[in-house]
């Protein structure tokens, strides 16, 4: 199968390396959130397939309301599976857990994505018919029962949890219970030996898989059992005594059992994995798609951008080129990383004109204008919306561009023979598909035989009816357009008054190179340009000097239209600035709605937490605490979808009928009461007054956690806008309070060795060690467990992973202790 499936009709020349094309790509690749989708982005290529690149404008428009309403796709996790796939579906096969892991990752995205199209956001329903038509194909495939059997049986380190499967559980715990025995005997072991000096440390270690305890080798002879190697000192051996022969020998099976049950679980796993390959597959091609038309849609909101139309497809009545206030999109965002703004240009070639012949002053902006509707009709034609007020143009087929110092060493060609060099080869296969942006032609070589050439090369393009657009300073080309009906002149602004260029295009008018007055403005000598002009032609002068008076006059008419405009642009501006201020608002209150649900969700898990250590029977608090983790992950993915909904609804007008209300600050100087909401200056939080306990210090409940606070941290009170008939909700608290310790980030120890403990004593010191860090400010902690069963190892990783001090834990390099300790980054 295949998931990027290549690009129609693509154009035979695209010239994209002189228009930036692979820049922009990148930059649009940026903003997609899968591996796949950057490279589906990474693909793109302009065609001139006309259906092809209505669909691709269709789904970006689509994806595109998607987003202005607040809404959007979460497509990181999706990737080329097809490899794993493959492994999966021969018989027999069991892939890793951590493969299996990223395969319902893939798989929970693609059936999220399914859910979506099978009941659309409010802002897209029934208005996106290009989606639904991509998605189609997905649709009658339910990967929920995949789903079900996978989640909640891979450990996030990739092992297995004890919920893969009753036999695993039972192995387990026969395991724990055999580890306990085992280590009981062998304490009795240690204390009887430590009564005649024999041991060298009371300590319970494994060699080869087998528990043993230390002793001296001098008394080796005096224990009975066998001996598992010695010390690199050679004064201690590792002894298993004998009693405890038959209970390693049982450990070691349950071991062997427990592989085999492993083995069997990801077999299994990986059948139920295979069997879903094509819609796995089929998911991969189509969110790498979706997720390009979001990163699409992004780009098009962000520039303000505009769906292209074509003038020559079948239902056009117009055969003309017109791009109105259009921008260069790479152009833009560098002038807005340094804080400028770029001039938008309109370039138009009405019906009956094939050639602009573009003219004016160095630095004026008009190599800018031919990359700009070089790469904007790129664009169009690789299904991109562009950045500009109206976009209109023909489907072309090749587009050539001659832009730029041609010279080449490696061939031995001046700038000159090099720039024609290529024309030449654009002059034989240019026809009236095609695109031509030519910068300077006629320059770098004599004048007139240059303006000579250029007039020559440019009627030829004419009588090829190609579109055809030409930078110059010959004053022959600005005649010569002047003089032909298909030919427009068109001149970049140029203010003499600063002696800066003004960026824009000026359409119909010929523009002056104005070399002469900028040099006389500048402080030339005036007899050098005195001179000068006395050795320009009548004609020549004659030609600059109503083309100065064509410019002032454009100038005046200009200002005039500015003047009359004024009252118009101020409403409109007004009119914007207050639809941008509600749409910050409008991001802001989502913003601040959304850490609201993660405070109460985080709070909810800390409280959850607490009550599972306060039960007593170990396995029931296990038990317990893996479901409620599954129960919250489940619960907080239903609040995310419910949450974006609502902000879709609200942004649409769908929750018109909504009166939450919002907070009213209170005056602050008077004592606070019991039921009292207030914010508190040291979290920057909102809380309701739950107990006055003395004068200077008040219990405070801030989600469902209660703490005490003294009374000068209230920073002002907070009365909820609520009626007096609204129910309030009751929730359990739980007490906290930080006594300062003399531990610091600088005296404290940053490692925790709890080698020979048992699994309850090491969770118990680890959780205490855990809390001190965190109070401490470390960063992160190095609990040393040691190798062994791995027991210890997995229940203190499992541990971890639900405290809510810790962040991440990860397991060393192998040279810094590998599967002997564990690395815990914690909160900061």
């Amino acid at each position: 199968m295949d998931l990027l499936p290549p690009i129609p009709d693509a154009l035979m020349e695209t010239s994209a390396k002189a228009l930036q094309w692979a820049e922009l790509r990148e930059h649009l690749a940026a903003g997609a959130q899968s591996s796949l989708g950057r490279a589906r982005v990474q693909m793109l290529t302009p065609s001139h397939n006309a259906a092809w690149i209505e669909q691709q404008q269709q789904r970006t428009a689509e994806m595109r309301r998607l987003v202005v309403a607040g809404g959007g796709f979460d497509f990181r996790g999706i990737f080329d599976a097809t490899e794993l796939l493959a492994k999966a579906q021969i018989e027999g096969s069991a892939l890793e857990a951590t493969e299996l892991l990223a395969a319902l990752t893939h798989a929970e995205r693609v059936e999220a994505w399914r859910q979506t199209m099978l009941a659309p956001p409010a802002a897209v329903a029934n208005k996106w018919p290009g989606m639904e038509e991509l998605s189609a194909p997905l649709l009658p495939h339910d990967l929920g029962n995949l789903l079900r059997f996978l989640r909640g049986k891979i450990e996030a380190d990739g092992s297995l949890s004890d919920d893969a499967s009753p036999e695993l559980r039972r192995i387990r715990r026969a395991m724990e219970r055999q580890h306990r025995a085992i280590e009981d005997s062998l304490r009795r072991a240690l204390a009887k030996l430590s009564e005649g000096g024999s041991t060298q440390d009371a300590l319970i270690t494994v060699r080869g898989e087998r528990f043993v305890i230390p002793v001296k080798a001098e008394f080796k002879r005096k224990v009975g059992g066998v001996v598992h190697g010695s010390s690199s000192s050679g004064q201690t051996v590792f002894v298993e005594p004998l009693e405890t022969i038959e209970q390693n020998n049982e450990l070691v099976r349950l071991l062997d059992e427990e592989q085999a049950e492993i083995h069997r679980i990801l077999v299994a796993m990986t059948r139920a994995v295979a069997a879903q390959a094509e819609p796995l597959l089929l998911g991969a091609g189509i969110l790498a798609e979706a997720d390009t038309h979001q990163a699409l849609a992004r780009f098009a909101e962000d520039l303000a951008c505009v769906r292209p139309t074509f003038s020559t497809t079948p239902d056009a009545t117009l055969d003309d080129f017109d791009l109105q206030a259009a921008r260069h999109p790479l152009l833009e965002l560098h002038l807005r990383a340094h804080a400028a703004t770029i001039v938008p240009l309109t370039i138009s070639l009405p019906e009956g004109k094939r050639q602009m012949i573009v003219s004016g002053p160095n630095t004026g902006g008009k190599t800018v204008a031919l990359k700009t509707s070089g790469l904007l009709a790129l664009m169009a034609q690789a299904g991109i919306p562009v950045p500009a007020e109206r976009a209109r143009q023909p489907l072309f087929t090749e587009i050539y561009a001659d832009i730029g110092d041609a010279q080449s060493i490696e061939q031995n060609l001046s700038t000159f023979s090099a720039h024609v060099v290529n024309v030449d080869r654009i002059a034989r296969a240019a026809g009236e598909s095609s695109l031509v942006l030519l910068d300077e032609l006629g320059s770098a070589t004599d004048p007139e035989e240059g303006a000579a050439l250029a007039v020559a090369v440019a009627e030829h393009f004419l009588r090829r009816r190609a579109w055809c657009l030409i930078t110059t300073h010959l004053t022959s080309l600005k005649v010569y357009a002047a003089k032909h009906d298909g030919v427009l002149n068109a001149a970049v602004g140029f203010d003499e008054g600063r002696l800066a260029p003004t960026y824009e295009l000026r359409l119909g008018v010929p523009g002056a190179s104005a070399g002469l007055n900028i040099a006389a403005r500048l402080g030339l000598d005036p007899a050098i340009v005195a001179n000068a002009r006395s050795q320009m032609s009548s004609q020549t002068a004659d030609i600059g000097r109503f083309l100065d008076e064509l410019h002032a006059q454009l100038s005046a008419a200009s200002t005039e239209r500015e003047t009359l405009a004024d009252g118009q642009k101020k409403l409109d501006a007004e009119r914007l600035k207050l639809g941008t201020e509600g749409r910050i608002e409008q991001k802001a209150r989502t913003r601040e709605l959304e850490g609201k649900l993660e405070t109460l969700i985080k709070d909810f898990e800390l409280q959850l937490r607490d009550t599972v250590r306060a039960i007593d029977d170990k396995t029931v608090a296990q038990k317990i605490a893996r479901d409620s983790a599954l129960r919250i992950a489940r619960l907080r993915r239903e609040f995310s979808e419910q949450f974006q909904s609502t902000v879709v609804a609200h942004t649409t007008g769908a929750d018109k009928s909504d009166s939450s209300g919002k907070p009213v600050v209170v005056n602050r100087a008077r004592e606070p009461q019991v039921g009292d909401t207030v914010r508190l200056k040291s979290l920057s939080r909102e809380g309701r007054v739950a107990r006055i306990i003395d004068a200077k210090t008040l219990e405070v409940q801030v989600g469902a956690m209660k703490m005490r606070v003294p009374r000068n941290d209230i920073a002002e009170f907070v009365a909820s806008a609520t009626t007096p008939d609204t129910p309030r909700k009751r929730s359990g608290g739980v007490t906290v309070s930080t006594a300062n310790g003399s531990d610091d980030s600088d005296s404290m120890t940053s490692e925790i060795n709890v080698i020979g403990r048992t699994a309850d004593e090491a969770e118990s010191e680890v959780d205490r060690f855990v809390e001190r860090a965190f109070l401490a400010g470390l960063p992160s902690i190095r609990v040393v467990h040691g190798v062994g069963m791995g027991i210890l190892r997995r229940t203190l990783r499992e541990f971890l992973n639900k405290h809510p001090h810790v962040a991440t834990v990860s397991e060393p390099p192998y040279n810094e202790g590998g599967q002997g300790a564990t690395i815990v980054e914690l909160r900061q």
